[in-house]
């Protein structure tokens, strides 16, 4: 596939070539804008919005599993992690399942590392100076405000980061199963169709982990909240489907359709060597 090229390290034209290569510019985008939209998704993780209020209708006071008065009161994570599940499917339609659960685990692997960060940012004793120096933006404690806002519980951390795992391996597998049997056509079915089954399991586990494990939650409660929260995913996944195309064009454009051709058919296993005769385009 793309980074098949033999001892890049110790032949610098080869090595040039690799780096103004389109599909490895492609790819390193794609890599690092999911890398960096999942670990925002987490930071923001904490804020939770009412949906109803920023669309300026009443809240929609649902029922269900017993549990009352539920509207779409969304965290503001949830924004980003449907972009998160195309970049997932675009990557797979292009580089191949292993590609995706490649910068999967980079993404878990560093959202880990900030985690930790953020407790040893907290744990770190500040100067009196600086815990009162919000006081004039009405921060009355500085400190708290920064262990508020970054100090996000274990059990929600452990939750969301098992539910983004698990959710992508499933994701890639569900995507190539109707890929197969689908061929090139109807990119939309495979893609819109295994978001929504990944998302389902997503929703489910952080709120199972975080709030069930975590905060002895009823299991009334958890489902009811994951029905709320996938009835916002499902309705953004099909919403967003439209942008899936466009990424596409943009592609086949960037790096030529018969690249992006020899791409996807490297990406099913159909051609292992495909790139390794294509010529270098800056």
């Amino acid at each position: 596939m793309i980074f098949n090229y033999p001892n890049l390290l110790h032949q610098p034209a080869k090595m040039k070539n690799f780096l103004q290569d389109r599909p490895t510019k492609v790819f390193t985008f794609m890599a690092a804008f999911f890398v960096a939209n999942a670990l925002i998704a987490e930071c923001i993780g904490g804020k939770i919005f009412s949906l109803e209020k920023v669309l300026g209708i009443a809240p929609a006071n649902f029922t269900l599993f017993g549990e009352s008065n539920l509207s779409f009161s969304l965290t503001c994570g949830v924004l980003l992690w449907p972009i998160e599940f195309i970049m997932t499917d675009i990557v797979n339609e292009y580089f191949g399942p292993k590609a995706v659960r490649r910068i999967s685990y980079i993404a878990v692997g560093l959202i880990s590392y900030a985690f930790l960060m953020f407790y040893l940012a907290i744990k770190a004793t500040p100067p009196d100076w600086w815990i009162t120096s919000g006081e004039a933006n009405h921060i009355t404690n500085m400190q708290d405000a920064f262990s508020g806002i970054f100090g996000q519980g274990m059990w929600i951390i452990l939750g969301s980061l098992m539910a983004f795992l698990v959710s992508q391996i499933i994701d890639v597998t569900v995507f190539h199963k109707i890929k197969k049997i689908t061929g090139e056509k109807w990119i939309w079915l495979r893609a819109t169709g295994s978001t929504l089954i990944s998302q389902l399991v997503d929703s489910f586990i952080v709120l199972f982990i975080a709030f069930k494990l975590g905060n002895n939650w009823t299991w009334q409660k958890v489902l009811a909240i994951c029905l709320m929260n996938y009835m916002y995913k499902f309705t953004m996944a099909i919403v967003l489907t439209p942008l899936i195309y466009f990424i596409e064009k943009k592609i086949e454009n960037y790096v030529g359709k018969d690249i992006a051709k020899k791409m996807k058919k490297s990406a099913m296993g159909q051609e292992e060597d495909a790139f390794m005769n294509i010529p270098t385009a800056g």
